[in-house]
């Protein structure tokens, strides 16, 4: 079987439909004609620039550079959970709970996945490494980002009942926790809707891939499944890490909350 590749003119035309999608987007004042072309390019030019480095990196006696690739991929990663969160953490604090919450959760199970699933040497093929790394790095990044913003904006929305259970004596988990059960529900949602509708509603990007690459349809849902139930470990990984390191950002030792330690909301 022969892997399907798309013509420089193929990708005319999608663009095509994109910009027809901006067009509509602005005839029916939506307002989102910017966003959608700029997200588009956007993409078109990481995806082009990353394909060239990735031939370079792929290339023999160039493996050694992976690791550094999958540092900046942590680090971006760690950049947009911190940005979606509309600027209530500090740059600083922000960064590295982000960090620390991607990294953990990456280096766990993206380890584990190269070290025990595919075996041997060629696990930390770069080949291998990197699409993995970027899929669970992916999967961490969404999930933190969707935990973490529900988590902050529920301590905001319920400040006065959690500055009275403090009051009353009770621990900061205990305070917090219902919060935290609502941020960590709201950030599993996405991978679960995914692992939920795989198969049936949609062919998952893995699966797909080499679906078009001519892999055995088997072989391909065997690759998918593993990958999505990593996704899934990872994902609640993420999530762990970063409403853990939020609570203790939000409170002190001495079971205060302290929004003082958080910027205004924009």
């Amino acid at each position: 079987m022969n892997a399907v590749v798309f013509s420089p003119s193929d990708m005319a035309l999608a663009a095509g439909l994109v910009l027809l999608t901006a067009l509509a987007s602005f005839a029916l004042a939506i307002g989102l004609q910017r966003q959608i072309l700029w997200a588009g390019g956007r993409m078109v030019a990481q995806l082009l620039l990353i394909s060239l480095v990735l031939r370079h990196l792929f290339a023999p006696g160039n493996g050694w550079l992976a690791p550094g690739l999958v540092v900046i991929m942590v680090l971006a990663a760690s950049h947009e959970v911190w940005a979606r969160q509309r600027g209530v953490l500090p740059v600083r604090i922000g960064m590295a709970i982000s960090g620390a919450a991607i990294g953990v959760s990456t280096a766990l199970v993206a380890g584990f996945a190269m070290a025990a699933l595919h075996g041997g040497e060629g696990g930390w093929q770069a080949r291998f490494l990197i699409p993995v790394t970027g899929i669970v790095i992916g999967a961490a990044m969404n999930a933190a980002s969707v935990s973490l913003h529900a988590f902050l904006s529920g301590i905001r929305r319920d400040r006065a009942a959690i500055e009275a259970m403090l009051a009353l004596g009770r621990s900061r988990f205990q305070a917090l926790f219902p919060r935290i059960r609502d941020a960590a529900h709201a950030g599993m949602i996405p991978t679960l809707n995914q692992m939920a509708g795989a198969g049936i509603i949609t062919l998952p990007g893995v699966m797909s891939g080499q679906l078009l690459a001519g892999q055995d349809p088997v072989a391909a849902a065997t690759t998918q499944i593993v990958l999505m139930m990593l996704l899934c470990v990872v994902a609640a990984l993420a999530i762990g890490v970063v409403l853990l390191l939020g609570l203790l950002q939000v409170t002190d030792g001495r079971a205060r909350l302290r929004l003082d330690r958080l910027g205004a909301p924009k």
